[in-house]
């Protein structure tokens, strides 16, 4: 291959925003490195051009034009997406896998194997969900999972899932599992402020673990018993980090609710929970503007609350009710003095309760156990490659997944947890991830897709970064052709999976190429098959393209096995077919995916009435019933998300019924937004509204969103 042959010159080079001297030079390098050997494959030449030729401040029409240029001939329906990131021979000897490869002992593996970690990857994986008893117990050891009894093995199989028992017998806390095993002196949280970001702050694991003791020993002094739903409600901060262990190390439960909620979704998810009372934050900070938090837990009629203030220096900017106290007071009331003994309970205790919207207006409660976690850390281990001393990051919020999935994700993997005390959007966070060496870096694709739009971060140098991660939705690929130039070309590492999964069960591998917004691996002791729409289904490991309903075979560790407020076998099995040839039901998720050539998947999106908008799952009967209710003029809704003009994040459209004349669209979009920022979340943008006379229904009168999903993306390929 020659891109003198695609007669590249200079002045392409200067068209795409190269002075004439860049130009010159890039170009003397690239023929310079033709010049070297005869014969070069595309993969050979981008993994030069874009390590050695492309910069990150190089404008991106260079990037992609160049990309385009050398996978001119490249044939997708052959060889599968487009590789943007290949990895080195160097940097897959470097991984956690390749190392774990080296001493893994099972018998099947010991005939299989090959001695190449790339291509053995697939026969690890395999292991990891058909022989349990051989892959967990060495992960367990590297994870220094902390027993205070043993498992008598590690799954007791059941012919209902819900039935199965992973690590039975065993005793433990898994707080103690993070906080009490590891380097005492290794920082545990970094953090900055909006205002100053290029001033990293840490807190190392032991000054961690005696905070959390602290707050601890203060829920009993209280007389909060294990067992017990104790509530965060408050950005992610090092007082939230301390009061999630803190609630697990005392045995209870911790109740997981978003900062951004309205009063009517807090006081719902206590009232699920039966919470007996909230750590919550008096005002939250975005910039120079304070937004109230306290006064909506008050709204929301939640019971005792513990009150963190936002500005230490200034004390609480509120008054309190009574019976509620400040951080400081409650803390106050019970010193620690000794050794601290953290509640030791079963492995199926429950440690968190979280909330992911169904199909129905009230969310399902969703407990996590002393097992999810670990499906967390081995998450990060094999496919984000987290290693020890490791600096993670991630914008999220303990309301949601990811807040506890973080913690864990990095702390049972000896690496630090990087907190920014602003919004993620603008240049002062990626001033943060440069000053704090983070090596590995989450988002969602609405993040990505914001920063490229402002150009935020030109200048900055991420060079301790090694990956990305995303989730929550759908990305564009352009989108993240970009983000991954914007480091110097480091893959992003996409992930699927739930609230329900404690993780994921579909991935990219830092052993394998990666191309923009694809999968190309099951997670760590995952299985899955694709449901096509004749009937067939079509296990993981078949090449052939395909798009079906993707259902996950179980067992899957860390995956739920109950609900607090919906029976959970009808949630996930009810009517879902058995794996071909066995009893085993298939668990239904309801993401439709794409397989493509080389054993590559692409996600298409919710198969189900639910949507992710800016990576928050939300039920279209929700957004429904709160534009109904508040905006006199419609009788009906149906809301819908569909992909970005092409492809990215859903954008939430909705379809609106007249009680009488039809308003105009821009004064009831207005009002519709109005109500869901009011009775849901703020972060929620309606993105159209479209008048219709009537909806589409089934015989039995349920809304077919399905149809109108289907117009609108028919619509956008005209």
């Amino acid at each position: 291959m020659d891109l003198d042959q695609d007669k590249l010159t200079t002045e392409d080079l200067v068209k795409h925003g190269l002075s004439d001297a860049e130009a010159r030079k890039v170009f003397v390098s690239i023929q310079q490195f033709f010049n070297s050997t005869e014969s070069k494959t595309p993969s050979e030449v981008w993994r030069y051009l874009s390590k050695y030729i492309l910069e990150p401040d190089h404008p991106f029409t260079l990037h992609a034009m160049l990309l385009k240029m050398v996978f001119k001939g490249w044939d997708t329906s052959v060889k599968g997406p487009v590789p943007v990131w290949i990895p080195t021979a160097a940097g897959v000897r470097e991984t956690n896998l390749a190392a774990f490869m080296s001493t893994f002992q099972a018998e099947e593996w010991q005939r299989g194997k090959t001695g190449n970690a790339q291509t053995d990857l697939d026969l690890l994986q395999r292991i990891s969900n058909s022989d349990p008893e051989a892959f967990w117990p060495p992960v367990l050891d590297h994870l220094r999972i902390r027993f205070h009894q043993k498992p008598s093995r590690i799954l007791q199989r059941a012919s209902n899932p819900d039935d199965m028992l992973w690590l039975p017998g065993a005793r433990m806390n898994i707080a103690e599992s993070v906080l009490c095993v590891r380097d005492q002196d290794a920082p545990a949280l970094l953090w900055a402020e909006e205002e100053s970001p290029q001033l990293v702050h840490a807190l190392t694991l032991g000054e961690l673990r005696l905070r959390a003791q602290h707050f601890a020993a203060a829920l009993r002094a209280a007389g909060h018993t294990p067992g017990q739903a104790i509530a965060i409600d408050m950005p992610m901060t090092v007082e939230s980090v301390v009061a999630y262990f803190g609630i697990v190390l005392a045995g209870c439960a911790v109740v997981s609710i978003a900062d951004s909620f309205a009063a009517g979704e807090i006081a719902m998810r206590l009232r699920i929970s039966n919470a007996a009372a909230i750590v919550t934050q008096d005002v939250i900070g975005r910039g120079s503007k304070l937004h109230p938090l306290y006064a909506r837990v008050v709204k929301a009629k939640a019971p005792s609350a513990i009150v963190v203030p936002a500005n230490v220096s200034a004390g609480l900017q509120v008054s309190l009710r009574r019976g509620d106290v400040s951080w400081e007071e409650f803390l106050s009331g019970a010193p620690l003095h000794g050794p601290f003994q953290a509640h030791v309970g079963e492995v199926s205790d429950v440690t968190n309760i979280l909330f992911s919207s169904g199909t129905t207006g009230e969310p399902k409660a969703i407990p996590w156990t002393h097992v999810t976690p670990i499906r967390c850390g081995v998450d990060a281990w094999a496919h984000q490659d987290v290693r020890r001393g490791d600096v993670v990051a991630w914008p999220t919020n303990l309301g949601w997944m990811m807040g506890p999935w973080l913690l864990y994700a990095a702390l049972l993997n000896a690496a630090a947890v990087a907190l920014f005390q602003g919004s993620p959007l603008a240049r002062p966070f990626g001033v943060f991830i440069e000053r704090a060496q983070v090596n590995v870096l989450g988002l969602v694709p609405s993040i990505a897709k914001a920063w490229r739009a402002s150009d935020c971060m030109k200048g900055l140098r991420w060079t301790a970064l090694r990956c990305y991660s995303s989730t929550g939705e759908a990305s564009a690929p352009e989108d993240y052709h970009w983000l991954m130039a914007r480091a110097g070309y480091k893959p992003v590492i996409e992930i699927c999976g739930g609230t329900e999964i404690g993780g994921g069960f579909l991935a990219g591998s830092m052993l394998q190429p990666q191309s923009p917004s694809t999968f190309s691996i099951p997670t760590m002791g995952a299985n899955f098959v694709l449901l096509a729409a004749s009937g067939r289904q079509s296990m993981h490991g078949e090449r052939t393209a395909m798009v079906g309903e993707l259902a996950v075979v179980p067992p899957l560790l860390g995956s739920s096995q109950r609900l607090l407020n919906r029976d959970h076998f009808s949630v996930y099995y009810k009517d879902m077919e058995n794996l071909v040839g066995t009893s085993v039901p298939l668990r239904r998720h309801g993401d439709e995916f794409e397989r493509l050539p080389k054993g590559y998947y692409k996600a298409l999106g919710r198969c189900d009435d639910t949507m992710n908008l800016g990576g928050i799952k939300v039920s279209s009967v929700e957004l429904e019933r709160a534009c109904v209710e508040s905006v006199s003029s419609i009788i009906e809704a149906a809301a819908v998300g569909v992909p970005a003009p092409g492809g990215g994040p859903e954008q939430l459209v909705l379809f609106l019924v007249p009680r009488g004349k039809r308003e105009s669209t821009d004064s009831v979009k207005r009002q519709c937004q109005a109500a869901i920022r009011s009775k849901l979340n703020p972060l929620f943008k309606v993105e159209r509204v479209l008048w219709r006379d009537s909806l589409p229904r089934t015989a039995s009168n349920k809304v077919m969103r399905r149809v109108l999903r289907d117009e609108l993306r028919s619509h956008s390929r005209l």
